[in-house]
């Protein structure tokens, strides 16, 4: 039995996410990429290989269709995402990722692999794979945590 209290459990997780994230930012600044924040990497994930709707972008992030717009609209303003009108509605738009989001994407999975190489070589590649597979079960356990319920993302 582990001799930590309970509370520090979300706050060990919250501090690893923590480490990785600031890294991947400090990384993506340097390489093109200073403003780019946690939320950017979720909603361009969210958009899919094929774009969605507001709405969608709202169904997909779990938040209102009034947040998704300003999320929408900050992501067109810094070039990672653009709009258009809706093939079969033309009351709507579809936004889809432009090539900067795309390598924003690209250059933050590079990022992670690199991270989780580093990782493996702190801990050890058993314990790593122990700790992922460990975290995966916890998560399963949450409903609406499963990577596989979130639909157009990791495509």
């Amino acid at each position: 039995m582990s001799e930590r209290f309970g509370f520090e459990l979300p706050l060990l997780l919250l501090g690893a996410f923590r480490a990785i994230i600031d890294e991947l930012h400090a990384e993506l600044a340097r390489l093109g990429h200073p403003g780019a924040r946690p939320l950017h990497g979720f909603a361009l994930q969210a958009l899919g290989q094929d774009g969605v709707t507001i709405g969608e972008l709202g169904r997909r992030l779990g938040v209102s269709k009034q947040a998704a717009a300003k999320t929408a609209k900050h992501l067109e303003e810094i070039g990672y995402a653009a709009r258009a009108p809706h093939p079969d509605d033309g009351r709507s738009a579809v936004l889809t990722r432009t090539e900067r989001g795309t390598e924003m994407l690209r250059l933050s999975a590079l990022i992670f692999e690199r991270q989780h190489e580093r990782w493996a070589q702190l801990l050890g590649g058993e314990r790593l794979g122990t700790l992922e597979e460990d975290l995966a079960a916890l998560a399963g356990e949450t409903p609406g945590m499963s990577m596989n319920e979130l639909p157009g993302w990791f495509q």
